[in-house]
């Protein structure tokens, strides 16, 4: 299904989804700056188009927990996005 007028133009089949990876924080609580090397792959992503599976219980918007090594990375138009299977996805992001 199409997202907003945002969406790349990939639209993925079946049961899979398109993310987009939520950027870690260069910070940590006490207010030390984390290098990039420091940093983990994300693990929560944004919902950026749902595939034609009826029994996907995802929405454009939502934002899911997945797990870490999950999924193909796809570029396209400069942007980075996972493409995966919905079981791969773990969990909705509620807060």
């Amino acid at each position: 299904m199409s997202a907003n007028g945002n969406q790349p133009g990939i639209e993925p089949l079946g049961s899979r989804v398109l993310l987009k990876p939520l950027e870690q924080e260069d910070r940590t609580s006490s207010g030390l700056y984390l290098p990039e090397t420091a940093k983990e792959k994300p693990q929560i992503a944004a919902v950026i188009a749902v595939g034609d599976d009826e029994d996907i219980k995802l929405k454009v918007d939502d934002k899911v927990l997945f797990a870490k090594y999950s999924g193909t990375e796809v570029s396209y138009k400069g942007e980075t996005y996972l493409l995966m299977d919905v079981s791969d996805v773990l969990a909705r992001v509620t807060s």
